[in-house]
């Protein structure tokens, strides 16, 4: 085993890729930000073993996840953003409207078809990552997909 990457690397690399992820997630841009920072000072606190890049990108995804699950909890205890608000950050009506209806989708299934569908994870890998079964993953890829499809036929045909 050897220690991750330095963090300027591991930023330049994943940095997008995480804030993409958290902005789905979270649906605010500051939040989505904040916790990118976060698990960025968490990779340098904690130092993680890695074996490849592949296991530093999934250590990565894990800990930002579960940061935005922290935070949407502590959101749904405490409100603190108002629906206008959040209505703001929404794609344009001009666009595709795909990503507004993704969204639109509870979190368990946005965060299961952003990987899979955005960051090229297999389901055994998503798994990993969520800590749930490779059985419900396929399930909530089959879920999120009929749900996406029904919400993005209502909206935008």
């Amino acid at each position: 085993m050897q220690k991750c990457g330095c963090a300027r690397e591991a930023v330049e690399k994943y940095g997008d890729m995480l804030y993409r992820i958290c902005l789905l997630s979270l649906r605010n841009t500051a939040d989505a930000e904040d916790v990118v920072q976060e698990t960025f000072i968490k990779y340098v606190q904690k130092s993680p073993d890695c074996n490849d890049s592949g296991h530093e990108k999934a250590w990565l995804i894990t800990v930002a996840t579960n940061k935005c699950r922290d935070m949407l909890r502590y959101r749904s205890r405490h409100m603190t953003e108002s629906e206008e608000l959040l209505n703001s950050y929404a794609v344009e009506k001009e666009d595709s409207g795909i990503l507004e209806a993704l969204m639109e989708l509870k979190d368990k299934y946005r965060i299961i078809l952003t990987l899979h569908y955005v960051e090229g994870y297999k389901t055994e890998e998503i798994a990993e990552l969520t800590g749930i079964s490779p059985s419900a993953v396929k399930m909530r890829l089959s879920r999120g997909r009929k749900l996406l499809r029904e919400k993005y036929r209502k909206e935008y045909m």
